[in-house]
Parts: C-alpha cells; structure tokens; sequence
C-alpha cells in the first residue's frame, strides 16, 4: 500500500538504528574521556595533564551537544538530513578526542 500525503513516512527501523548508534558513538567518546580522567591524574596533576583533560572535556561536551541534537531531531515523522556543520563539529571532536588520547599516554 503507497503512502499518502507528503508526511507518510516508511515506519522501518532505520530511524531507530541511527539513534541507537549515535548513543553507542556518545558511550564510546564517554568512555575515552573517562580513561583520559583516569590516565591525566594516574601520577598527579601536571599542567600538560590538566590542559590535556580540560580539552578533552572540552570536545566531549560538544560531541554531545551535537548528538543529543540529531538524536532529538529523528523523533520527527520528517527528520532533517544532518547538517555539514553538525557532521563536521562530530567528525572533528572525535578525532581530536582521539588525539587528546594519544598524547596522554606519550
């Protein structure tokens, strides 16, 4: 059966897949940001470690702050495709994270 009018919408799972893995890439950021916490004051705080885990802290909040957006935004019949801005600040907090990370631990 076609659907009709312009706000019919395919009821499948996709919507509810994207949802759930913008919450698994939120863990797993929540995660590395835990671990950097827990690697910065292993021998006490430095200035290096708490420059290092401020921004870490940093790219953390703006990492969820774009995916509690687009996860509220897929609860629409009609969600808006993710912005280049909102992929972009995504993609960058996560590879900065990333090095953040890696600079940690050297």
């Amino acid at each position: 059966m076609a659907a009709s009018g312009a706000g019919a919408r395919d009821p499948g799972l996709q919507p509810e897949r994207t949802r759930l893995a913008w919450r698994r890439t939120t863990l797993s950021c929540t995660v590395v940001a835990v671990l950097g916490v827990k690697l910065a004051l292993l021998d006490g705080p430095t200035a290096a470690g708490v420059t290092g885990l401020a921004l870490s802290a940093l790219l953390w909040i703006g990492f969820l702050a774009v995916a509690h957006r687009r996860i509220r935004s897929l609860d629409t019949p009609r969600p808006r495709v993710l912005s280049h801005r909102g992929a972009l600040i995504a993609a960058g907090c996560t590879v900065a994270l990333a090095v953040c990370g890696a600079a940690l631990i050297w």
